[in-house]
């Protein structure tokens, strides 16, 4: 499985979606990554993916997001630390580096007795190209 260690047993279209997911730089929507998958394998189903989208997150595998532009749901591997800012017209995300959001993520762990898988922090509004920044 490329970058992941797996440290338990994934279904084969478990390990396929992984897989798929690796090689993308850009996080996709459950249809989209469907679409990719179908041409090699025509017996998948959709219910499987969003089956398998679902236990590869709730073991802390991806990660989703709920995108601005048209409120969907796109699946991504883990970045442990997603900032971004995000432009309400056009819908670009912008990643930013918050330190201190690392250091309340590790507080968190130890004294909550938590374990983080991800994080994100959103900042929403207009950027340059869309008219923002206009005094």
């Amino acid at each position: 499985m490329g970058q992941i260690a797996v440290t338990y047993s994934l279904t084969r279209y478990q390990g396929i979606i992984l897989e798929k997911l690796e090689t993308l730089d850009t996080p996709i929507s459950a249809q989209n990554l469907y679409a990719l998958l179908r041409e090699n394998y025509p017996r998948l189903g959709l219910a499987t993916v969003y089956r398998a989208l679902d236990v590869l997150k709730l073991r802390g595998l991806i990660q989703c997001r709920t995108t601005i532009s048209n409120n969907e749901l796109v699946y991504s591997l883990i970045s442990r630390h997603d900032q971004c800012i995000t432009c309400l017209r056009c819908g670009q995300s912008v990643p930013i580096d918050v330190f201190v959001l690392q250091e309340l993520e590790t507080q968190l762990e130890q004294s909550e007795s938590f374990q983080i898988f991800y994080h994100t922090l959103e900042f929403f509004g207009v950027c340059s190209p869309c008219g923002g920044n206009q005094k």
